[in-house]
Order: C-alpha cells, then structure tokens, then sequence
C-alpha cells in the first residue's frame, strides 16, 4: 500500500464514503495462559513529569522519561498459542464502548445538534487483502473474554514491515487503579466470510485469514493512566501495540495483510471533510462476527469534557461496543489516512461515536514507541 510520506504540500481531503472502500480495494499491497483470573491491579506508573496533556507538557519529556515511564507500566502479555480458538473468538463478548453523560458539565463543549443518525453497514464480502488493515483485537478482561477493533499503521522506522497496531487505551488497561488486559491477540481481517449463520461454526481461514499476532509491546496515553471515569481523559483515549505472528515465520504483520495506513497527526480541522468510521461492533443487533462501517458524508463535530485538551471527534454511528479502537479514516492524497479511532459514545437521542483528536502527546508517543519500543 503507498504510503504518504509528509512532505510536499497538504491537499484537501475528498469526501470518503464509498472512495475510502475504493482506495482500500485498490491498495493492495495476572491471568495465566489459560485465561483465568485476574491480576490484582498494579499501580499506576510514577510518571517522571507530569502526564503531558499539551505541547508545553511534552515540551519537559526527554527520551528517557518516555523510557521509564514504557518500563514503569509494566506491561506483560503471556499468550499460550492457540489460546484464541476459532470457537473462543466467536464467543467473545464486546469490549463496552464507554457511554459519556448527556448532561453538559462546567467546561464541557458539546455539539450543539446531535449529529445525523448514520446505520452502520457490512463491509461487503470477499474483504480481500487491503481491507485486513482493520481486525479483531481480543483481550481478557477481569470479567472475562472480550474484543476490541484496531488498525494496522505504517511504521515510519520499518517501512513496508510494520508490526504496529493502533487501537483505544481502553482496549488494552483499565485506566487509573485498573492494570493491563491479558491474552491480547490481534486477527487481522477476523470475518464470516459472509456465509456462516450466529450460532454455526465456521472455518480457521474464515476466521483468522493473515493469522493471530500476540502483542509483545503496548504503550498507552499516560494520562489514561492516571485518570479514570469517563470524561476528559477519554480527549487520549488512545493505545499502540507491537505484534509478533503466532507462528514465529518472521513476516511482518504488514507483509501477511498487504498493506498499512499512515497515522495523520495533528490533522488540520478544517481539512476534514467527511470521515469514516470502521469496527466489529458486538452487542446487539451485531454479533462481532464481521468488519462494519459508517460513512459519514459531513464534517464530525467537536465534544470536549476539558477545554484545554484538543476536542474530539464526533461523528453519528450505530456500531456497539466492541468497535471500540476501529479505525476512523479520511481519504488524503488519494490514500487512507487515520486520523482517530473509536473511544466513546451514546445512543440517546441519536446513536453516536468519538474518538480522539491525534495531536502532540499522541505523535510523540508514537514516534517514540516507533523508534524505541521493540
């Protein structure tokens, strides 16, 4: 998949809808093993500055706090192979996709109209091999075995051999007094193939097309670390993880799928047109079973619980939890681009979702995470 490298003036974006399909179909290119258990919640991680929450913040870390603040959060993700079976995939519930107040607080900034109702809709069958940059991510929760959505990014020190994946913070740690998710595998392009029925076994290679990819590395926000509840921190609801394939063959996880998307930071508002959003939404009336999208054909609106915090995105969508950490995409230079993925929601008075607008804390976590995280 071509990936845009940053230089050269910005174009306006076209409107995605049906051309980020287009441009998708042409780019192609704690618990123990078994599950049970629940680690008793670790600390959250002495942070060597305050969590940065805007580029002054960033402007104090060094590389070494981004370095102890990776090995102070202690992350660990043992995965016996095969723990992820067809049948257990199946039966994961959805990850819950935190569902904010409507009640505005003390400088909140909510849209002012909800945003339009759009139906999500199935990504039509054969996927093929551009649209397994959007997969399954399963985790086990204290509560038991669940899934996330995420996306596979182009790694800027691994060209064409990128091992990231990005999804929610939430995806993968419970946030402040909570610990690290378990068995956190990635299944790119995880589908039905459009044939299997709810309830029905259905094959390896429908499920699990480019393999299972054990998460080796993650890296969260830090302020989701040191906040909880939903609200302001939701503003860096977002996570990274480095995957290894199950099989240990020494294919990136790039190579197996075809192709990545490029991350867009510190995307300019007013060039945002139109996005869409991609998921495996699993509470009803879904059953997580297969890749769904809504298309929003107008600009996404903003929702701020702090002000101070770049705002999110909001865009009208009735996917349900389990889409959380999907991809939202805008079409740029003819390519996809990220530029958020899935973290909140409601569905009163018109279904909706948000994520986070990528911005400075986010391109320097990941630029470290890229360069130094291995």
């Amino acid at each position: 998949m071509p990936k845009h490298t940053g230089r050269g003036p910005r174009r306006r974006p076209a409107p995605v809808g049906a051309a980020v399909l287009v441009v998708l179909a042409l780019a192609a290119t704690a618990c123990g093993p078994d599950g049970s258990g629940a680690a008793e919640a670790a600390p959250p991680p002495a942070l060597p500055r305050p969590a940065p929450t805007s580029l002054g913040d960033l402007a104090g870390w060094k590389l070494e706090d981004w370095g102890r603040f990776v090995a102070d959060s202690g992350f660990a993700n043992e995965v016996a192979p095969g723990f992820w079976s067809t049948a257990r995939m199946a039966a994961a519930k959805g990850r819950p996709t935190p569902e904010y107040p409507l009640t505005a607080a003390p400088g909140d900034d909510r849209p002012a109209t909800p945003p339009a109702a759009v139906a999500a809709t199935p990504q039509p069958h054969p996927y093929g091999p551009a649209g397994a940059v959007v997969g399954r991510l399963f985790v086990t929760m204290p509560q038991g075995d669940a899934a996330c959505s995420g996306t596979v990014v182009s790694d800027p020190v691994n060209p064409g051999r990128s091992n990231l994946v990005y999804t929610a913070a939430h995806c993968l740690h419970d946030g402040k007094g909570g610990n690290w998710l378990k068995n956190i595998v990635f299944v790119p392009g995880f589908n039905r193939d459009g044939q299997a029925v709810r309830g029905r076994p259905f094959t390896e290679q429908q499920a699990a097309p480019y393999g299972r990819w054990t998460a080796v590395r993650a890296l969260v926000s830090p302020t989701w670390l040191k906040e909880s509840g939903v609200g302001a921190h939701h503003q860096y609801d977002y996570g990274i993880i480095r995957v290894r394939g199950e099989g240990g063959s020494g294919t990136s996880l790039e190579e197996a799928v075809g192709g990545s998307v490029p991350v867009w930071f510190n995307a300019p508002r007013d060039q945002i047109t139109s996005a869409a959003s991609y998921g495996y939404p699993a509470e009803r009336p879904f059953d997580g079973l297969e890749l769904d999208r809504c298309d929003s054909p107008v600009p996404p609106a903003r929702l701020s619980f702090d002000r101070t915090r770049p705002p999110m995105y909001v865009l009208g969508c009735s996917m349900t939890g389990g889409s959380s950490g999907g991809g939202w995409f805008i079409t740029k230079d003819g390519k996809p681009n990220l530029i958020s993925v899935t973290a909140i929601g409601n569905r009163t008075p018109s279904a909706h979702l948000a994520g986070p607008s990528l911005q400075d804390q986010a391109k320097q976590a990941f630029d470290y995470f890229a360069k130094n995280v291995k």
